[in-house]
């Protein structure tokens, strides 16, 4: 009797093992009767969720043939099915790991005095990760001009994200000195750029499987824009197989991916930032668990739904939805904007380009001079973002040396509005702030603290702060 009982659990777990093991080799449409419930049941059988139309409340899932009965099984309406066969991949025109490599080394040898191409680290499997900064005189640090930074493919498979970061550069590089207005933001601030973050995960899917997301690791991947510290693992907002297309890693921060892009920006302190994904045509911003709202949620939210109605989705009717994760799609935990937001001080938005019409490879002949002309009106807009209401200076000692430790507490006086801010190296700040009046208090170890007023209109407001030692 032990023996039959131990033979049928050896059998089950081989069931089990065997599960995870098939790839997911279908795309099926469902179309949801209870947008919140039936994501959240998607969700907790780890299926791939490629995209979503919100308009038609209709999921993409990449999935496998059990998880197609287990959807049928759970009264889900399936609009579609099709087999991975019949999906034939990125065409050859979309980028890969040499090609950006290739694209921004002759853009930084076409405009040495306002771009500087360099690798930020490697790749697990060794492959330099790329950026590109564009600034006037790049050669010259200075710690004065804010930054604003843009990446793309997190996840491998979603080539045109990386159409969008190169034309971003393009843009930029070759409408400087001709366009007043990119002239501008290239004289005030800096924009750096890596087009295409998942190196690894991108040479795969050239190689051996087109819908392939992860990186490298172990054969199996490790979801990058899961493996971030900040709320890591929290709210089942990621898988804890590695079979999972959303799998977190097996511990916080333990990607060398992650790693590189936490030390690049940690380095250069960006105000904004814009995460190209696809597909869906919304804008996300942080955080990823549900009911959780950043502490800024008045300025984060506004800018985020202004930047949605920049975009005008694909069928030209109406445009890009915007909203936290849990409000769009389901709970997202280790997610890069919230690192981003929550340890970095980074206003950080994820752009999901493209309908499910379009999918993650749309033809590049009809869709991809189309969708990058159609991101500019976004990521302009944040530029342009960049000369709105805010405060920025320098909080300075007796000597006119910046405070590095130095921390504000700025809040409303007409409102609860509170933010917490420590500067940067040499005491820089700027902050992104709504019009109105603002209690601004600094301090730092060793120096007395001070108050200042400071009311913001439509534009920036230079508001330096000199601290006085502490007296004994």
């Amino acid at each position: 009797m032990m023996k039959t009982i131990m033979v049928a659990l050896i059998g089950v777990c081989v069931a089990l093992n065997s599960f995870a093991a098939l790839p997911a080799n279908q795309m099926v449409r469902v179309r949801l009767g209870n947008y919140s419930l039936q994501m959240k049941q998607i969700q907790s059988q780890e299926m791939d969720l490629a995209g979503v139309n919100l308009k038609s409340k209709e999921v993409d899932l990449l999935v496998t043939p059990q998880q197609v009965d287990w959807l049928k099984a759970h009264g889900f309406n399936i609009v579609s099915l099709t087999s991975s066969r019949a999906m034939s991949g990125p065409d050859s025109r979309y980028q890969n790991p040499a090609k950006v490599e290739s694209a921004l080394k002759q853009y930084a040898a076409a405009f040495p005095t306002i771009a500087r191409v360099a690798s930020i680290g490697k790749s697990l499997e060794g492959r330099d990760i790329w950026a590109i900064r564009i600034t006037k005189d790049v050669a010259k640090e200075d710690p004065t001009k804010p930054h604003v930074f843009f990446n793309s493919m997190h996840h491998a498979r979603e080539v045109m994200t990386s159409e969008v970061g190169l034309d971003i550069v393009d843009t930029l590089l070759n409408q400087y000195g001709k366009d007043p207005q990119i002239t501008h933001w290239l004289d005030a601030y800096v924009v750096d750029v890596v087009p295409m973050f998942n190196v690894d995960g991108n040479n795969l899917v050239w190689t051996s499987d087109s819908m392939w997301r992860k990186n490298a690791r172990g054969g199996y991947g490790v979801d990058i824009n899961r493996n971030y510290p900040y709320a890591w693992n929290s709210c089942h907002g990621s898988g804890s197989s590695h079979s999972a297309q959303d799998f977190h890693g097996d511990s916080a921060g333990s990607e060398v991916e992650t790693q590189v892009m936490m030390n690049f920006v940690s380095s250069i302190r960006p105000v904004f930032s814009i995460s190209y994904h696809s597909y869906s045509e919304i804008v996300i911003y942080p955080f990823g668990c549900a009911g959780q709202h950043t502490p800024t949620k008045d300025v984060v939210e506004k800018i985020g739904k202004e930047l949605a109605s920049k975009l005008v989705s694909d069928d030209g009717h109406g445009t890009y939805t915007a909203g936290t994760a849990p409000e769009l799609l389901y709970s997202v935990d280790g997610g890069d904007i919230d690192w981003l937001y929550g340890v970095a001080q980074v206003i950080p938005y994820v752009i999901e380009v493209n309908s499910s019409s379009q999918g993650f490879q749309p033809s590049y002949s009809k869709w991809r001079d189309k969708t990058i002309t159609g991101q500019r009106a976004g990521w302009k807009y944040l530029l342009n973002r960049m000369d709105g209401s805010s405060i920025f200076g320098q909080v300075t000692n007796g000597n006119g040396l910046g405070v590095e430790a130095a921390k504000l507490h700025i809040r409303s006086t007409n409102s609860s509005f509170a933010q917490d801010y420590t500067v940067n190296p040499k005491g820089f700040f700027n902050v992104i702030l709504n019009p109105g009046q603002y209690e601004v208090s600094v301090q730092a170890a060793g120096f007395q603290a001070q108050k200042s007023l400071v009311t913001v209109g439509d534009t920036r407001v230079k508001t330096d702060l000199n601290l006085k030692t502490a007296r004994n």
